[in-house]
């Protein structure tokens, strides 16, 4: 039963993907089924169920975040961020914590002088109200998502449930990608990042969430494909996600997946006893053959053009100068920047407008750590500082996570190549902050002391 409601789901999104593509408008409708199926899930869950249901509806948004854009879906750009943010809400306001979230509330604060900063210095350039909305919504998603996570219990097996669904909606945008562009070899022209193979939309960005799904489906091949049936199944998922997102050629998104896919195995591989040490130990055999498979498809369907890509060479094999496409000058300028305002920094949204007028470029770095700098100075400085150290001092009490380092990773590799852009960033970083619990009966993930642990803890109890 449990295989069948499996497949149903990837079938529905499947035709989901089908129907989107074959009629745009449905993104929309799309959008509204689920803002009112997730809202009413959360009102209607039982007391003990409220945080999974939150995490849930957060998952599934940030899963079908950048298809909603990709298919003019979302109503306004950064609709799935308000919508993670407005379900955190209503968590907090439904289910109490035990757990005062501290540092993240000074983190929100941290934010506020930026603001003031770019109010008093707007010139006729500035939309302030489109650049805080722009440059902020991710900060102040990843500062709220931050504080209803902060050290909530979560199942193991609801884990799990929550990266399924999430990769539900990569599968709808995987089937839109496949029907947008059948034919690769009819776009590759040469290695920069495609947006023919990525639906017409960020290169970016989608390569991104797809590097997600990638991440998801690995850990459903390793550990929740019991039998042959679902090794297939999950092994082809994996396949074509990794396919569609090696082939938009922007690499951020496909590098931070094998980040995150290492540290989940080496950890997974740990934490689990000898029996299950030799089935990993098998079964990598497998995952690196199929690697192999689908990195040599890829590279036949882009005439090769993907291992120059990834050897930072041309078209014709020369190799380019500079590896990050010019990002290197972009960072370098938000640092000098920071230098010379290094108390409240240049304010939200107006390094961009620094840039053109002084450069004459009006482009992003993309990188997160800088732009904090050089727009909040020392205030962002100290709210990088509490992003990057409390979930690492989390790390140090709690051990429970096998997936922690997966999503601290990811976080952080992909606020450095994509900024805060879209809301898996601020998701990810937040699971990091969960307090896994895991049946004494799970054999596959807690080792003999663990669960030996486990039962005299229930003995006392």
């Amino acid at each position: 039963m449990k295989n069948l409601n499996y497949i149903k789901l990837i079938v529905l999104h499947i035709v989901i993907g089908i129907l989107i593509y074959v009629l745009p408008v449905l993104s929309k409708v799309y959008l509204i089924a689920i803002f009112v199926y997730f809202v009413n899930a959360i009102f209607k869950a039982k007391p003990s169920q409220k945080v999974l249901q939150v995490l849930i509806a957060c998952a599934y948004t940030v899963g079908s975040e950048v298809f909603l854009r990709m298919t003019g879906g979302s109503f306004l750009y950064e609709t799935s961020k308000y919508l993670v943010i407005v379900f955190c809400l209503i968590g907090m306001f439904n289910v109490k914590s035990y757990k005062q979230p501290i540092p993240y509330i000074l983190y929100v604060f941290l934010l506020i002088p930026g603001i003031l900063v770019a109010g008093f210095n707007i010139t006729e350039e500035t939309t302030i109200r489109t650049a805080i909305a722009f440059n902020l919504s991710g900060p102040v998603c990843l500062g709220v998502v931050a504080i209803f996570f902060y050290k909530r219990k979560i199942a193991y097996q609801d884990f799990h449930k929550m990266f399924f669904v999430m990769a539900l909606p990569l599968i709808a945008n995987t089937t839109y990608l496949f029907l947008f562009t059948p034919d690769i070899r009819d776009v590759i022209t040469g290695t920069g990042s495609n947006f023919a193979t990525s639906g017409g939309f960020g290169p970016n960005q989608v390569s991104t969430v797809l590097g997600l799904g990638m991440f998801v489906f690995t850990i459903r091949f390793f550990m929740l494909s019991p039998s042959l049936f679902l090794k297939i199944i999950n092994g082809v998922l994996l396949a074509v996600v990794s396919y569609r997102g090696i082939v938009t050629f922007s690499r951020g998104g496909i590098i931070t997946a094998l980040f995150m896919i290492i540290a989940f195995i080496y950890f997974y591989f740990k934490k689990v006893n000898i029996k299950s040490k030799f089935r990993i130990s098998r079964m990598l055999f497998v995952f690196i053959a199929l690697g192999l498979l689908i990195w040599s498809f890829s590279s036949l369907q882009t005439s090769g053009f993907i291992e120059k890509r990834y050897a930072n060479q041309d078209a014709l094999g020369r190799a380019k100068e500079d590896i990050s496409t010019g990002r290197s000058n972009l960072i370098s300028f938000e640092l000098d920047e920071f230098f010379k305002n290094p108390i409240l920094g240049v304010g939200v949204g107006k390094i961009k407008e620094l840039r053109l007028k002084n450069k004459g470029v009006l482009a992003a770095s993309h990188n997160e750590m800088s732009r904090i700098l050089s727009e909040h100075g020392l205030f962002g400085m100290m709210a990088l500082l509490i992003l990057l150290l409390t979930p690492l001092i989390f790390r140090i009490q709690n051990k429970s996570n096998v997936f922690f380092y997966s999503c601290y990773f990811f976080w952080f590799l992909t606020i450095n190549h994509s900024s805060m852009r879209i809301a898996a960033p601020a998701f990810l970083y937040g699971l990091c902050l969960l307090d896994v619990k895991y049946a004494i009966h799970n054999t596959r993930i807690l080792d003999k002391k663990n669960q030996s642990r486990a039962k005299h803890k229930t003995s006392t109890n």
